[in-house]
């Protein structure tokens, strides 16, 4: 959570402001009971003047309370919305710049799920905790203050429920983490089925294999509904149980305030502000309820964008002094090769060969033998995990990404063809002229 709430430095002063509006909103609340009481017992039967003045005052605090609250819930939802802009863009330029072995292990179905799910629950609490996070303390506190002064054996009743209340919650929301995270490992997996069948869809009606997809398709989703379905079970009991102990407080209050009236130790004015009171604490219990349920799945949601934004960048910029140059003729040399994709077994052993200016090199082999691995390892996309590489004589650990890849051109496999125009698919960026975008279509006979 510290990586992600990190972001929210830029966004103080706007909170406070906005915390500081929330603060007069739900104080002028909690003024409507008391003022409601002060009419029932003095001012009713007098003059008409001091009921419009005492009705004008609750009046007035319920549209103080009206307009503090949207314009604090209005700056809660730019502040979210700016945050999560910031930390979104920061991930996505994250997941750029991962290394290819880095791409592997965190796999691309779980960065696209952490971009987009994991962000929005993030969101979703940091505009939640603006909104509730001052008005619910304050109306459970402030409420249970006013009770005290007005009635304190009745307020009793309503304490001694809080130590229950929170113990629950906290037991429910320790249970609920763990929960939230092997859910969004499921999202991970059904967003790669989804993925492959998009990708692979002709290869699939080719072999007639559309049942087969289904059933996969609805493994995983049923693993994934599975998942949510303990989840949802662990923490949609909070609320029943959050309701059963506010209902046993209210009966609890209404009998021993009907009690006290019956006695002469209370009065019904008391009892009226009091049930008021008693259902603006409800609606704070439930609401800090809420806030638990959705810090539970923040909580989930930043471990695993904290995850890729913490990640160490693994193939850096090596100095002269540890990497020195060779003098050669060649262009590229290959000395002494070695790599593995998964640490257990060499998928390419002592590979060396040197390519002058001018010359070519063809590479043969059997599908999986190690020709793209060959091509991914000369342009740095992976770490040798033994020998070197060098170009020009300079060992490939040493020469910086923006010089590195202006050397090379390079024609891949699998085309790969961006949601823009022919025009930007060409030019990508780089801004080249008209002509020289139609010349390179001709020549690729595009």
């Amino acid at each position: 959570m510290k990586t992600v709430f990190s972001y929210l430095k830029a966004f103080y002063r706007r909170m406070a402001v906005g915390f500081s509006i929330k603060v007069v909103a739900t104080l002028s609340e909690l003024m409507l009971p008391y003022i409601l009481s002060h009419i029932l017992k003095n001012v009713i039967g007098s003059r008409v003047s001091d009921i419009v003045l005492w009705g004008g005052l609750m009046v007035l605090f319920s549209a103080i309370a009206l307009v503090c609250n949207i314009t604090a819930n209005r700056m809660a939802a730019h502040v979210s919305r700016d945050f999560a802009e910031n930390m979104r863009k920061d991930l996505f330029a994250k997941t750029l710049a991962l290394s290819a072995r880095q791409t592997d292990k965190f796999t691309i179905p779980s960065l696209e799920s952490r971009i987009t799910t994991d962000t929005y629950n993030v969101h979703s609490f940091i505009n939640m905790i603006q909104r509730m996070g001052v008005r619910a303390p304050i109306l459970l506190f402030g409420g249970i203050a006013v009770t005290l002064f007005m009635d304190a054996k009745l307020a009793l009743v309503m304490i001694a429920l809080l130590p229950i209340i929170f113990v629950t919650v906290y037991f429910v929301r320790m249970k609920g983490i763990p929960l939230y995270k092997n859910v969004q490992s499921s999202v991970d997996n059904m967003v790669r089925v989804v993925r492959e069948d998009s990708q692979g869809i002709r290869v699939i009606k080719a072999l007639s294999k559309v049942d087969y997809e289904h059933r996969r398709y609805e493994k995983v989703n049923k693993e994934l509904v599975g998942k949510e379905l303990k989840a949802g079970v662990v923490m949609g009991s909070v609320n029943p149980l959050m309701t059963m102990f506010m209902n046993v407080g209210s009966v609890a209050v209404i009998a021993l305030g009907a009690y006290f009236v019956s006695k002469g130790a209370s009065d019904p004015e008391n009892v009226i502000a009091f049930m008021q009171y008693f259902t603006l604490i409800s609606t704070s219990l439930m609401a800090v309820t809420r806030i638990f349920v959705m810090y539970t799945k923040c909580a989930a949601s930043a471990g695993r964008i904290a995850e890729v934004l913490e990640a160490p960048e693994d193939i850096k910029l090596c100095s002269k002094e540890e990497y020195p140059d060779i003098k050669t003729d060649a262009r590229i040399v290959f000395e002494n090769v070695s790599f593995s994709y998964n640490d257990k077994r060499d998928d390419l052993s002592d590979i060396s060969f040197s390519l002058k200016r001018g010359e070519s090199l063809g590479i043969i082999g059997a599908t999986g033998s190690g020709k793209s691995t060959l091509v991914k390892l000369l342009l740095h996309f992976y770490d040798t995990d033994a020998g070197n590489i060098y170009v020009n004589g300079e060992n490939i650990r040493t020469i910086p990404k923006e010089k590195f890849y202006k050397i090379f051109g390079s024609a891949h496999q699998h085309d790969f063809l961006f949601a823009d125009t022919i025009r930007e698919n060409i030019s990508f960026g780089r801004d080249l002229e008209l002509e020289d975008i139609k010349k390179a279509a001709n020549i690729a006979q595009a």
